[in-house]
């Protein structure tokens, strides 16, 4: 009997990539589009239809696709929509699982890119066992994916679980993109860094090599190099990070109790210097009935593959 395959989808605003992925978890093949080149929706999806085709072809694994699974921005579980998303160029409401359904001829699954994560650490990852956890996203937003009772929660309009935008600040807080004001993500995303940084450089005159970077160029990276070099500036700063997150996760820890917090995304590469401070801060800010239970963890994922990996682990559902 032939082996079952998935394919995984990941679309970005920039490129999408398309994976072919067996029951362990392994790629077999990818490769990529370029989503941003596409001003109508079709074309896209043409070009995307003949990349699965091409990658069936080279693996010779045609009419053993079980599913395809999809992470997309703003996508909708239940309708298979891509609803506004922000940083696509398709505007309004997008029916992304049907149009690529009826090219490929495979059912399609749909949901956002850190449910996906969720559904890939659960299938192929840290989670594998768990039944009850939450995932972080830390990237140029903060995303999250929320599993109890061994099923993602979607809510009822499938977009639950936007842990980014739980108010961190009620009074005097960033601006969101969201057009909310003292988001969890306009103080823990990548850009969320980069801010604070700009902001101790301004209130500050400690001596840092953040310095050595205009102030309006300054990254998250930036930051983390100089921490990673022992920088005092750069570590207060993720101190700040991980103590805001920390706070955060003393809440999340409330709602649904999880077994563990999964950490994903570009900050999460500084470790201790990220993880001390949030473990310290949600112990301290937890109702003591759940502390010392919540497991920290980092996503067991490769990181150049996870968002494909999370992505295809939809696919082994049929709905």
């Amino acid at each position: 009997m032939d082996k079952p395959y998935v394919i995984g989808i990941d679309v970005g605003g920039t490129n999408t990539v398309v994976g072919i992925v067996d029951k362990r978890g392994q790629i077999l093949k990818s490769g990529s589009i370029k989503t941003s080149k596409h001003a109508n929706i079709e074309d896209y999806m043409d070009e995307l239809a003949a990349l699965i085709n091409t990658l069936q072809e080279e693996t010779d694994t045609k009419g053993q696709i079980k599913g395809i699974g999809a992470g997309v921005p703003n996508g909708n579980y239940f309708t298979g929509c891509i609803e506004s998303a922000a940083n696509l160029r398709w505007k309004g409401e997008i029916p992304f699982a049907k149009l690529l359904e009826d090219r490929a001829g495979i059912p399609v699954t749909i949901t956002n890119d850190a449910n996906a994560a969720a559904i890939g650490e659960m299938t192929y990852g840290a989670a594998r066992g768990m039944k009850d956890f939450i995932v972080i996203t830390l990237g140029t937003g903060v995303g999250s994916g929320i599993v109890a009772n061994g099923q993602l929660i979607y809510g009822h309009d499938g977009f639950a679980g936007e842990l980014g935008h739980v108010t961190m600040r009620r009074h005097n807080g960033r601006k969101c993109g969201c057009g909310k004001e003292g988001c969890l993500e306009t103080y823990t995303s990548a850009t969320g860094v980069a801010r604070t940084a700009q902001e101790y450089l301004e209130m500050k005159t400690d001596e840092t090599q953040l310095r050595d970077v205009p102030i309006e160029e300054l990254t998250s990276k930036d930051v983390f190099d100089a921490a990673m070099a022992g920088d005092k500036v750069a570590r207060e700063i993720f101190e700040f990070t991980g103590e805001m997150l920390g706070e955060a996760f003393a809440d999340f820890v409330a709602f649904s109790s999880p077994e563990a917090i999964i950490l994903f995304g570009g900050l999460s590469k500084a470790g201790d210097l990220i993880m001390k401070p949030i473990r310290e801060s949600m112990e301290k800010n937890m109702v003591s009935i759940y502390r010392g239970k919540v497991k920290l963890m980092f996503s067991e994922l490769k990181e150049s593959d996870a968002a494909v990996l999370g992505a295809s682990a939809l696919g082994w559902e049929t709905k």
